[in-house]
């Protein structure tokens, strides 16, 4: 069975039942009720029209359970023809699903789970793991956000705005989780980038091709997680840097800076730089103050603090630290990397210790174990 194909007809067929008169949470669940209707039945006859049989099967089951329910709403549900066997539209739907999906009414938490559901193919435990919450939390949040999106006209979108946050975050899902998202969200932010007159798409499409080409040199063949540092900068992808880079320098060149583009400044400032020793921490700096500039935001604020640490030393890295908050992601494992840069190792270690307990996920926890061990060895007589 072709889960690739599956996953990428599924927005146009949740938006074909869209159109045709069934509300945005009927149509999911019928494509999803269509998609294991495909596992079951395809591998022994395949359709010729994948997209069309989908479409129609999906139909079908939403028909059947909107005439299960005229009993109960007391009232007729008018319904269109079916749609008729044959090739399903060309168009790609699944921008039109984004910008669906970052309705206005709801939270940008929401929205992500919405989208990673309904366009992504995640099921509700992979996304419930995603965001560190029990999965019952996580499938009420997104049939609320379904029924939000429901009762909304089809006209009425997110902006653009939400729609490249939804887009970013999808993106960082797909770049660290199970299921590969990262190739679609930049295939997206590409269209995206050409539709809108602004230099933000851009700088996103620049942050993510940048981010893209160290991919390959972002884990060890076991599996285990590679630091920036101690990348082989030969297995980046040259091609995706250069043209991020020529991106980035057009968005810019217009003069309105958003935190997309400073974002992909920094990126770029990593991608230019031959080793890790080269690296212009500086420059770094300056651009993470432009970013808290635009956003204030606690996570740019302890990136900031790896990179004073960097450009000034361990210590003055600990004291742009204690400006962020305890609670943080991440904080810990910083603080650990800048009290092993000041020499203190038995603070450092037990500090990769703790942080491993709050990794989220399994590769990053077992590098941070591994930190710790690292450490503790050299600390043994």
């Amino acid at each position: 069975m072709d889960e690739v194909l599956l996953r990428s007809l599924t927005p146009r067929a949740i938006t074909a039942l869209v159109r045709r008169g069934a509300d945005f949470s009927a149509a999911e669940d019928a494509v999803q009720d269509a998609l294991v209707e495909a596992v079951r039945v395809w591998p022994a006859d395949r359709p010729r029209d994948p997209a069309g049989w989908l479409v129609t099967v999906a139909w079908r089951k939403f028909l059947d359970a909107a005439r299960a329910d005229t009993a109960r709403r007391r009232r007729e549900v008018r319904v269109e023809r079916e749609p008729a066997p044959g090739p399903a539209p060309a168009a790609d739907d699944t921008l039109q699903l984004y910008f669906l999906c970052a309705h206005p009414s709801l939270t940008p938490a929401s929205a992500v789970a919405l989208t990673l559901r309904a366009v992504g193919g995640l099921t509700t435990r992979q996304i419930a793991e995603a965001y560190l919450v029990p999965e019952a939390t996580m499938a009420q949040r997104i049939s609320r956000a379904k029924r939000t999106v429901s009762g909304a006209p089809f006209d009425r979108h997110g902006d653009v705005a939400t729609v490249l946050r939804v887009l970013y975050l999808v993106f960082n899902e797909g770049y660290s989780g199970d299921v590969d998202l990262a190739s679609e969200a930049i295939r997206l932010t590409r269209r995206l980038a050409a539709q809108v007159d602004h230099p933000e798409p851009a700088g996103l499409l620049a942050l993510m091709l940048l981010h893209h080409a160290r991919r390959a040199a972002r884990t060890a063949p076991d599996g285990s997680l590679v630091p920036l540092a101690e990348q082989d900068r030969g297995r980046w992808d040259t091609a995706l840097i250069t043209e991020g880079v020529g991106i980035l320098q057009a968005a810019l060149a217009r003069d309105r800076l958003g935190e997309f583009q400073a974002q992909a400044a920094v990126a770029a400032l990593h991608a230019d730089a031959p080793t890790a020793e080269e690296t212009d921490w500086v420059q770094i700096v300056e651009w993470y103050d432009e970013l808290l500039r635009l956003t204030d935001s606690p996570v740019v604020r302890l990136n900031r603090a790896v990179a004073v640490g960097e450009a000034d030393g361990p210590r003055a890295g600990l004291a742009a630290l204690a400006g962020v908050e305890a609670a943080l992601p991440r904080r810990t494992a910083v603080a650990a990397y800048l009290h092993e840069r000041d020499g203190d190792l038995a603070t450092a270690a037990r500090l990769y210790a703790e942080a491993a307990l709050r990794a989220p996920n399994l590769a990053e926890r077992d590098h941070l174990t591994r930190q710790a061990a690292r450490l503790n060895a050299r600390r043994s007589p």
